[in-house]
């Protein structure tokens, strides 16, 4: 195993400084990886990245990204920026032999998706998407549950990603509703709880959904009198059935107004069934079927060291985890795979077919029919 990790990391946003603070704890947390060694950080331009690499304890900075990817001292490419710059850069790092992590969704289109997945198989390069929800240790609890029978056949899925960062209409136009960048909520957000229907009941079969713009305009900047259309989704809600025979509901909302971080589901069970919200993430809600009525109920289990990996954060239950933990999971994980040469889920593969879900869901909104996933 290599002792070090050369780390090129392009943006420095929200989502770069959460992969900043992740690769310096990753060893602290997981101390048989690779040591992460923080090489070099880009973004738009000189000052910002000098700004950032002094902040997050990079070595060296560029306001070129190419000069990143291209460095002999790196060996693990982080991609945080904008959807639409994705494939370039990633197939950019690939082709200098780079093990890739890039945020989701993976690209604007479905085709450039795979473009980005055949490359990275061919050059047998370690992918991962950042879907760090899932990196929860009870999520894993909650699949392992599911896989050994303890809830019996499972008979539905409900679930749901909503936060209202996109419900003030006088919010301006951004990249993020720019359709350049792909889809609206339910790439942004739907991405995330399909991805977790994934994670815990396996592929979806066939999707029947309602995709809808609500806000129909915004102003080019703050206060401008200046619209802009919006020709993105805000809301989408799904019919889902898995190709495993039972059938749920999918909701992704970007203007669900006072929901900062709604993102959970309710799993039934002939035996029982799971209740979760990243609202409580260090939470599982557990109810067993055939107990006595008078007393039985949802039973609240507690995140504690029983949960790996959290006792490599805290060795006492209760004092719980947070966001940039589950994201130094997912790192820790990640860098394992790239000494290993294993796969650290989501990798591109998984990335590409939760991005199927969306497009059929997209498809089916149009023809106001069921539509078939792949």
């Amino acid at each position: 195993m290599s002792r070090e990790l050369g780390i090129g990391l392009i943006g420095t946003g929200f989502m770069g400084k959460a992969h900043a603070f992740a690769y310096r704890a990753a060893l602290a947390a997981f101390p048989d990886i690779p040591a992460p060694r923080l090489e070099m950080i880009a973004d738009v331009d000189e000052a910002l990245a000098a700004k950032a690499a002094h902040q997050y304890g990079f070595a060296h900075s560029t306001g070129d990204w190419r000069k990143l990817v291209t460095d002999p001292r790196i060996d693990v490419v982080s991609i945080t920026t904008p959807n639409t710059l994705h494939k370039e850069m990633t197939l950019a790092a690939i082709a200098a032999g780079k093990h890739v992590h890039c945020e989701k969704p993976l690209s604007p289109t479905l085709a450039d998706s795979r473009l980005m997945v055949e490359a990275a198989e061919k050059a047998g390069v370690v992918t991962q998407v950042g879907f760090n929800y899932i990196k929860n240790p009870l999520l894993k609890l909650a699949r392992d549950m599911v896989a050994a029978g303890e809830l019996g056949e499972i008979t539905g899925f409900r679930g749901i990603h909503a936060e209202d960062y996109m419900h003030d209409p006088e919010s301006p136009y951004s990249w993020r509703i720019d359709p350049v960048g792909g889809p609206g909520v339910i790439a942004d957000l739907g991405s995330h709880i399909i991805g977790m229907a994934r994670f815990l009941l396996g592929p979806i079969a066939e999707v029947s959904a309602d995709v809808r713009t609500v806000i129909t305009s915004r102003p080019v900047s703050r206060g401008a009198k200046e619209r802009k259309d919006v020709r993105v989704d805000d809301v989408a809600r799904i019919l889902v059935n898995f190709a495993r025979g039972c059938g749920g509901t999918i909701e992704a909302n970007w203007i669900a107004t006072g929901r900062k971080m709604q993102l959970g589901f309710e799993l039934t069970g002939e035996k029982g069934s799971l209740v979760f919200s990243q609202e409580r993430l260090n939470e599982l809600q557990f109810y067993k079927a055939g107990a006595d009525s008078r007393t039985n109920g949802y039973v609240r289990i507690e995140a504690g060291p029983q949960h790996p990996p959290y006792g490599q954060f805290c060795v006492a239950g209760g004092h719980q985890l947070g966001f940039n933990d589950l994201k130094t999971i997912e790192m820790g994980e990640f860098l394992q795979a790239v000494a290993t040469r294993k796969v650290a889920g989501p990798d591109f593969r998984e990335a590409y077919e939760i991005q199927k879900v969306v497009e059929a869901a997209i498809a089916s909104s149009k023809t106001r029919g069921w539509v078939q996933v792949g």
